[in-house]
């Protein structure tokens, strides 16, 4: 069975900037999501912020294997529903990949729980991608280093969370380096962040960068079952402990009544 994966764009650069609409003219999020499909193991749709919920009502969520992330200018725009719409399904086992711009994105805070800020510089400059995890899943067919002749700049430090792994770090031409593909994991829920992706750039169109979305969206699926116990604090009665035990002072919460959440 394929993968269902979902690449969700704000959609609006691509719409009011004629640089951007020049090399995305159908969108970013559908020229990643073409990108995918020509792998038979992944079948990808898009969504965008214009839709009703985003593109992402419950229904939809529940069928989707992994989300692809991308925002920039419109993060405040989000409504705080879908957020933990998709923080819970992340919780519950879908993938999580966001890219480039979207470490500033409401999902992606909430997940982190840091301010995930960073040092930027807009200059069209080298970026020199190294891939530095080679035998990690995300890495398959990397090479030891990339280069996109154009890129915005990202330098550390980066305020996240101390990654599960980090696969790649880039280099800038004006010196600076940042880890670029990192990984954590949420509940059942993988996340991988990828730093590439600034949309006056033809980044989405390059071959690696395809690829490395490609492992990532395999390498973030988990084929099992969702987690709905990741939800779940049951009030276990006394006599329904695994070994026996007497009761030995008062309560404050009485047989089955839930307690503050």
């Amino acid at each position: 069975m394929s993968i269902k994966t979902v690449v969700w764009g704000e959609n609006i650069h691509e719409r009011e900037n004629a640089v951007v609409r020049s090399i995305y003219p159908d969108g970013m999020h559908t020229a990643i999501a073409a990108a995918l499909n020509r792998d038979d193991g992944i079948d990808a749709s898009a969504a965008t912020l214009q839709e009703p919920e985003h593109g992402l009502s419950e229904a939809r969520l529940a069928e989707t294997d992994v989300l692809i992330w991308w925002g920039h200018k419109a993060h405040g725009d989000v409504s705080d529903e879908i957020v933990e719409r998709v923080a819970k399904r992340v919780w519950e086992g879908m993938g999580l990949i966001v890219l480039h711009s979207g470490h500033f994105s409401k999902p992606f805070k909430r997940l982190m729980g840091t301010p995930c800020a960073l040092k930027w510089r807009e200059a069209g400059e080298r970026e020199r991608i190294w891939t530095v995890n080679p035998g990690h899943p995300i890495a398959a067919g990397i090479p030891e280093n990339f280069v996109l002749e154009n890129e915005e700049m990202y330098g550390e430090f980066f305020s996240v969370p101390e990654p599960l792994e980090t696969v790649f770090i880039s280099w800038f031409a004006g010196g600076e380096v940042f880890r670029s593909g990192l990984t954590w994991r949420r509940g059942a829920g993988n996340i991988f962040y990828f730093r590439p992706g600034h949309e006056t750039y033809p980044t989405y169109h390059d071959a690696t960068v395809q690829q490395v979305i490609s492992n990532a969206v395999k390498w973030a699926y988990n084929p099992m079952p969702r987690y709905m116990a990741v939800h779940d604090a049951p009030n276990v009665p006394v006599e329904q402990a695994l070994e026996p035990i007497t009761e030995r002072g008062p309560r404050l919460h009485q047989d089955g009544e839930e307690g503050y959440k």
